[in-house]
């Protein structure tokens, strides 16, 4: 009889694996049946996640609007919403809540669950400048906190000033520059006004003193008593003004002319990038199922092209667009990092 050596344990003594069978596949049949429970379990994450997007909504939905109502993207959210909730089947209830140049409803979306139901129309201030002039105000991380679902309008700006001063082209305002220390009006330290005469700046070497205002209509009413040189400011602002003759807009700061606006464009007169729009877009939470943030964006783009929302938003002065998700991804890290190069090249900080 075979012995052990003296103080072996006998249960340590194993047996040689049987041949086509590494340690640990003794009992190859459980290994069969645990794949075989792996399987189910992902075919059931799969229908339920089919099954989510093929019962969502089922309940209304909360469509926030950062701003307070009556302004452009109230007026977008609105039509939004109609349309949107004709589409599902299901109320899309806007809900205003206003402040911190938008922060606090868009915090109120980054915070809320990533089921669908909480919406945000987010904007160029509360996504793209904000987090590019002064990241560390904010509460949220505007990409990491939310989901990108559609990117509905935009609204091209304008280099707008007095008709009295005489200018008649983008050259002239520019070789004005060149001659004396200009004056610009904005919406306010950081807002896109003041942020796009910096790349205006950048781009053609003049010189021009920031003049901040509260809010947009008060900038527009200076430049109109003639107390500022120009304005880059949305179009559909400045529209009436320029057509009653009390302000003159020289050029669009579009990549190309839009039909409806008898302007060229500021690459035109030589400097090209120079292109600015407001824009508007639809967001969710962070964590938003991949299916439900399709099936959103999809009922979107079909509201804001072949609906009569889209000749409201243009009645609105906006371009309707109605993107993909990744679509609205890449246009707002593209509109951030072109922001944050801007305020960091004009040496721009919170407090000025």
């Amino acid at each position: 009889m075979h012995r052990l050596p003296a103080g072996r344990d006998p249960r340590l003594h194993q047996r040689e694996p049987r041949a086509g069978l590494l340690p640990g596949d003794a009992r190859p049949e459980m290994r069969i049946r645990g794949q075989g429970r792996n399987y189910l379990l992902l075919a059931a994450l799969c229908f339920a996640e089919l099954a989510s997007a093929q019962s969502f909504p089922s309940k209304p939905i909360r469509l926030v609007a950062p701003f307070a109502p009556g302004g452009a993207l109230d007026l977008i959210a609105r039509g939004v919403a109609q349309k949107l909730g004709e589409s599902v089947g299901q109320p899309v209830v806007v809900e205003n809540k206003a402040g911190a140049s938008g922060a606090i409803g868009s915090d109120l979306v980054a915070k809320s669950p990533p089921d669908g139901y909480t919406l945000l129309l987010g904007a160029t201030t509360t996504h793209g400048i904000n987090p590019a002039f002064n990241p560390k105000s904010l509460p949220y991380d505007a990409v990491k906190d939310f989901t990108p679902v559609s990117l509905v309008a935009t609204i091209p700006h304008a280099l707008v000033v007095n008709p009295r001063f005489s200018l008649n082209s983008v050259q002239d305002l520019v070789r004005l520059g060149k001659q004396r220390s200009l004056n610009y009006g904005s919406a306010g330290n950081g807002s896109p006004h003041h942020l796009a005469a910096e790349l205006f700046k950048s781009l053609t070497g003049i010189q021009a003193e920031h003049v901040p205002y509260k809010g947009s209509g008060p900038a527009l009413a200076d430049l109109m008593a003639g107390n500022l040189d120009f304005i880059s400011v949305e179009y559909t602002a400045a529209e009436p003004h320029v057509k009653n003759g009390k302000l003159k807009a020289l050029a669009l700061a579009t990549h190309e002319r839009v039909p409806g606006i008898d302007l060229p464009t500021v690459g035109e007169a030589g400097y090209a990038g120079f292109e600015v729009t407001s824009w508007y877009a639809i967001f969710g939470p962070a964590g938003v199922p991949a299916d439900v943030t399709h099936k959103l964006g999809n009922e979107i783009h079909k509201a804001v092209t072949q609906t009569d929302l889209r000749e409201r938003l243009k009645g609105l002065g906006t371009t309707p667009i109605g993107s993909t998700s990744a679509e609205l991804a890449a246009f707002q890290r593209a509109d951030i990092e072109r922001w944050t190069k801007v305020v960091k090249t004009a040496g721009l900080k919170p407090e000025q």
